[in-house]
């Protein structure tokens, strides 16, 4: 695992109770070192922290995601609903907005490696929804033949809606059964599913998901 903070005593502590629950932690301290110790290190997981020196956690987010899918806790002390659905729309899967607890972060931690292990426990299929194509196994996507890339959430919460085409999903049950939430109905997680629903579109057409207002998204792909 790899904690990406700036300020050395909270990246002390996160990275001492991170170790408390048994994870090998490595640390870096601005955004060139974080990129490298990612592609050196190729960690499972990622805490990262978007006010960075030398460049930010946007951008460190952008080239590990773009080198390889990983999945990203993102940490900021911006409550701006703009900038969380930036470090969003860049390949994290969740943020905490700081201050946060430890009890929280690993909490949110945990719920991340769930979906991971999760993902990779399911067997392999290929699914074809009209023009939509999915191969699980080698997480690939392509829509008209058109490869897109998705990061890890992306790539999970499509395949929960190709199981289930054209059947709505509440924003709760895909925080349950997608990011493994176990408090629902947050705002904060109302905009993470509303962030990547929108990522989805953008990479792969504004019609695939269909808005259902009140309530929650369908996907209408192959309908």
């Amino acid at each position: 695992m790899l904690v990406v903070e700036d300020d050395v005593t909270i990246a002390a502590s996160i990275a001492a109770r991170l170790r408390a629950e048994g994870f090998t932690v490595d640390i870096a301290h601005d955004g060139p070192a974080a990129v490298s110790a990612e592609a050196s290190g190729e960690p499972d997981l990622v805490v990262l922290d978007v006010m960075l020196p030398g460049f930010d956690g946007l951008e460190v987010c952008r080239r590990i995601q773009g080198r390889r899918p990983v999945p990203v806790l993102m940490l900021t002390a911006r409550a701006d609903e703009t900038d969380l659905l930036i470090g969003l729309g860049v390949g994290a899967d969740d943020y905490l907005t700081k201050p946060f607890s430890m009890r929280v972060l690993t909490a949110r931690v945990h719920a991340l490696l769930r979906r991971v292990e999760r993902s990779a426990s399911v067997p392999g299929t290929r699914i074809v929804l009209g023009d939509l194509e999915i191969d699980v196994d080698q997480r690939r996507v392509a829509r008209a033949g058109v490869a897109a890339q998705l990061t890890p959430i992306e790539f999970d919460l499509l395949v929960h809606f190709a199981r289930r085409p054209r059947v709505v999903q509440p924003r709760e049950r895909l925080l349950s059964e997608v990011w493994d939430w176990d408090v629902h109905g947050t705002s904060a997680g109302t905009r993470a599913v509303d962030s990547h629903i929108k990522a989805l579109r953008r990479k792969l057409g504004a019609d695939l998901i269909r808005t259902v207002h009140g309530v929650g998204y369908a996907l209408e792909a192959g309908s």
